[in-house]
């Protein structure tokens, strides 16, 4: 038996002005700054400033003599090569944020040593043998910047052989070792969190807590790091308030040497700049978008002459020909980046003004609990746009606003019900869930069972289980490692 069938599929293409847009939607201002400054550079027929004028382009952009008989070639394009985001941005390795007037724009930072260097230098002062020097120098090549060796003592003396033909055993790298753990700043060179903070501790001043101290790292660090307070004190036959001397010498000391040394390798730290800025006006939100958004671009007119040029010379060659279909080109690629832009300050507009109305309540007063449930989809229904392109928005964009800055995405969260029926924001509830918290017993911190308790009377009935994700998302501990004494 023959059957036929008929299958329908649907599919969507998008051409690479619609995907150049979308990316031109997803940059933030300083990015965005950048790539306009590179399509000037990459085009000459863009101009910044004040328009002198386009007509001319407008005049001549279709008419038939630059076609000559050309086809349109068309060429197949992959979403993905337009999409990836494996090459990193130069904008993402530069400051830029300058006002369009300031006249130095280069990004000062100051010279120094790097940690390695620094501790090499110590070891300059001490005195070793030439097999021990260079082990020495090899195990300084191996701490991380936090100041810890994470490879082990074997792996450190096979790496010595193969790489540096120097043949040693792991007794005699471990005393190297206690030379370079003698460097400064304390702690370094340290093998893990235990041995660092042993080693800082062996370095202070002798007393009662930190003999305590010392013992509660070395021999009894699993327990501590439990807070398992009442066995140390059993243990050890101590009282509270010896406890929590030998603690407070212990919470004093850094966990990361390598990360307190400020004379390393300099990191330029990029400031954020708002896209938009909120400010209240007479009882009303007023909304702006961040003025180098709106660069001032036109075509440029000496390219437009170039086209009226071609169009009245009386004898066209074939190397004329070639240039003005490149100075077309060049044309429709200015008159495109113009739009685009107008595009991009449009949607960036409407899509925060939407926002703000849908979370007016917040914007008004501050309070966090004011936050209306809000996903993606409201946005985009209510503006008309596709979802991805409210997700383009929101998760690259801050707004100013009279709480400080902020990133856009932090105000959309899901929703549930509270015991009033009423729909309340997930952000609304992981507030209240951080007061109960800040607000509880430190000697008794409360349990995820407890809080889901406290939370069911205020309202809000959720399980255990999502109380512990919440917590989890506000980065707050357990109940006993929230303990104190």
């Amino acid at each position: 038996m023959l059957k036929q069938s008929l299958n329908f599929k649907l599919s969507q293409k998008l051409s690479p002005q619609q995907i150049q847009l979308m990316k031109l939607i997803q940059l933030p201002t300083q990015a965005f700054e950048q790539r306009v400054k590179s399509e000037l550079e990459e085009n000459p027929a863009l101009d910044s400033g004040k328009e002198k004028s386009e007509d001319e382009y407008d005049e001549y952009s279709n008419q038939d003599d630059y076609d000559d008989g050309n086809e349109t070639i068309e060429t197949d394009i992959n979403v993905d090569d337009y999409l990836s985001d494996d090459d990193v941005p130069e904008y993402r390795t530069k400051v830029n944020n300058y006002s369009a007037d300031d006249d130095d724009k280069s990004v000062p930072y100051a010279a120094g040593k790097s940690f390695t260097q620094t501790l090499v230098e110590q070891l300059n002062t001490r005195r070793l043998n030439e097999q021990d020097r260079a082990i020495a120098e090899f195990l300084v090549g191996s701490i991380d910047g936090s100041g810890y060796i994470r490879r082990s003592i074997e792996d450190i003396a096979d790496d010595l052989a193969f790489t540096m033909n120097i043949y040693t055993d792991v007794d005699e790298v471990e005393k190297v070792l206690t030379v370079v753990q003698d460097l400064d700043p304390a702690g370094v060179g340290a093998r893990s969190l235990q041995e660092c903070l042993l080693l800082q501790l062996k370095r202070k001043n002798k007393s009662e807590s930190n003999e305590l101290a010392i013992k509660l790292i070395r021999d009894y660090f699993d327990a501590f790091s439990k807070k398992h307070y009442s066995k140390i004190m059993t243990k050890y036959d101590i009282t509270e308030e010896e406890l929590r001397d030998a603690i407070d010498d212990i919470e004093h000391l850094n966990p990361k040497p390598g990360g307190s040394y400020t004379g390393g390798s300099t990191r330029i730290v990029e400031q954020v700049v708002p896209d938009f800025n909120i400010r209240i006006k007479d009882g009303l939100l007023e909304l702006t978008l961040n003025g180098r958004n709106a660069p001032e671009l036109h075509v440029s007119r000496d390219y437009s002459n170039m086209l009226r040029g071609y169009k009245e010379a009386k004898e066209k060659t074939k190397s004329q020909k070639d240039a003005v279909m490149f100075i077309k080109q060049k044309l429709d690629g200015a008159k495109w980046f113009i739009d685009a832009i107008k595009q991009r300050q449009e949607t960036l507009f409407v899509t925060m003004s939407t926002i703000m109305h849908y979370q007016e309540e917040y914007f008004l007063t501050g309070d966090e609990r004011n936050l209306k449930p809000m996903i993606l989809k409201d946005i985009a229904d209510k503006i008309n746009m596709d979802v991805s392109t409210v997700s383009r928005v929101a998760n690259s964009k801050y707004v100013d606003t009279p709480y400080g800055t902020k990133l856009i995405k932090e105000f959309f969260s899901e929703s549930m019900t509270n015991s009033d029926g009423e729909e309340v924001s997930t952000r609304e509830i992981k507030k209240i869930l951080e007061t109960v918290i800040g607000e509880e017993s430190k000697k008794k911190p409360l349990t995820d069972q407890k809080l889901a308790e406290l939370l069911k009377e205020k309202g809000y009935p959720i399980a255990r289980r999502t109380v512990a994700k919440y917590r989890e998302q506000l980065d707050i501990p357990v109940a006993r490692l929230r303990k104190e004494i």
